[in-house]
């Protein structure tokens, strides 16, 4: 597995490079932003970490760009930023995963396992939900019988949690982390959005698992 690296802060970049590289991991570190730019250009990644406030190009500039030039890798952003807009901004843009510094190395390589677990649906582009329903893994998208269909930035998001995490249940806790980024949301607030979801959807593929969260089933 080959990792981009992107952190300015030296002896931290040291410190998570030399622990990844013993972990068995392929690492490019990077502490200015264009220079991570061009060098994801040039090669193919499995993963992004990337800090927010670096040098040339921003965290969030950088992978927004990517996502324009059509690279699209799993990111975890790590940051000591605490403004919830830009940890918004994170997830808006796709990010998989955000860790506060300061953060144990061995917290890293969990979020990295946990990515790698997602391995058999993340190494598809098209995963198939149904017959009629198909979900574009690269660019985010749901078709129903190759159309796209148009959803709130929030009902992408869940979408989303939910097909990385298919067949599996996705708890009142992970909606509120990825999609509403740690904020106080209550339980009814994210149940009235998930029904909004299920309303849109042309087929029953949600499975609400009272008090503990939901499941998105693939039919065959």
């Amino acid at each position: 597995m080959r990792i981009l690296l992107l952190e300015d802060e030296m002896m931290l970049q040291s410190a998570i490079a030399e622990y990844l590289v013993d972990m068995d991991y392929i690492v490019d570190a990077y502490e200015d932003g264009e220079e991570a730019y061009n060098a994801s250009l040039e090669n193919s990644y499995d993963l992004f970490i990337f800090d927010i406030n670096t040098p040339s190009i921003d965290g969030l500039s950088l992978l927004e760009k990517l996502q324009k030039n059509k690279v699209f890798v799993p990111t975890i952003f790590i940051s000591a930023i605490t403004q919830i807009e830009q940890i918004s901004k994170a997830y808006e843009l796709g990010c998989y995963d955000y860790l506060k510094k300061p953060f144990h190395l061995k917290e890293l390589t969990l979020h990295i396992d946990r990515l790698l677990k997602m391995g058999d649906i993340q190494s598809k582009e098209i995963v198939k939900i149904s017959k009629i329903y198909t979900y574009n893994l690269k660019k985010r998208r749901l078709l129903f019988d190759n159309e796209e269909q148009i959803l709130t930035l929030k009902q992408a998001q869940i979408i989303n949690l939910l097909i990385v995490n298919i067949d599996k249940v996705v708890d009142f806790k992970m909606l509120r982390h990825y999609v509403w980024a740690d904020s106080h949301v209550d339980n009814a607030t994210i149940r009235a959005e998930m029904h909004r979801v299920r309303q849109i959807l042309k087929e029953d593929l949600i499975e609400n698992i009272k008090g503990i969260g939901y499941i998105l089933h693939r039919k065959k």
